[in-house]
């Protein structure tokens, strides 16, 4: 089992994975790092939870409009011409999915 160290707004977590996710793990860290950040500096420091809460939800609002663009997709509702697109779309809804995971398991440690 692998174990990675992460910076979420100048806090340090240590976080374990599968072996060989490390670095996939530092980058979901990095993107809600940036949410949290970006709040921050919108926000001020409101507190570390909600801080987290508040980033988890946009990052699921994101993930809900990616799902849903993706299934209109799906369902030839949004017309695409390339094959790519589509797997663009799957791989950020799953990179999204699991930041939520991350995000989860962060406020339950909280």
């Amino acid at each position: 089992m692998g174990q990675v160290s992460v910076s979420i707004n100048n806090h340090r977590y240590t976080l374990a994975c599968r072996d060989g996710e490390e670095d996939r793990l530092l980058g979901l860290a990095k993107l809600l790092d940036n949410k949290v950040r970006t709040l921050t500096a919108r926000l001020g420091q409101v507190g570390e939870n909600k801080l987290m809460l508040m980033s988890a939800l946009l990052i699921a609002d994101e993930f809900e409009e990616t799902r849903t663009e993706l299934q209109g997709i799906k369902d030839g509702k949004i017309p695409i011409d390339e094959s790519e697109t589509a797997a663009k779309l799957a791989e950020l809804l799953d990179g999204m999915s699991e930041t939520i995971e991350v995000l989860a398991d962060e406020l339950e440690n909280a």
